[in-house]
């Protein structure tokens, strides 16, 4: 599980981030990416809606994502917040498959602060 201080939990957040941020896109998802208060950590934040499938498929998608995030979590640079959004293909996408994913999402914009 992703720290509290490493969480999108305001709605309000979520919209500024898909709204404002970069937008990389993926076969199995679209990833958003913004840079946010300076000093703040880097957030996550995740969509997975009911396209995806039914809540079991959908848990275990978010769960992936989830653990994808929190292994980059110490290769990223802080103050950048980064919604990940799940496409229905994501339910049989495997997690290699995402973890690539979400990598050239960050890498394409320069997020990370380590090679």
């Amino acid at each position: 599980m992703l720290a509290k201080a490493n969480r999108i939990r305001s709605g309000a957040d979520y919209r500024l981030t898909v709204r404002k941020g970069v937008r990389v896109h993926a076969p199995h998802t679209i990833t958003y990416i913004r840079r946010g208060s300076i000093g703040s950590p880097t957030r996550f934040g995740f969509i997975v809606s009911k396209a995806v499938g039914v809540a079991v498929v959908r848990n275990t998608v978010r769960r992936r994502l989830k653990a994808v995030c929190r292994e980059l979590l110490p290769e990223l640079e802080s103050d950048h917040e980064i919604v990940v959004r799940a496409l229905p293909a994501a339910a049989q996408a495997s997690w290699t498959t995402l973890q690539g994913e979400i990598r050239r999402a960050v890498d394409k914009v320069g997020a990370r602060c380590m090679p």
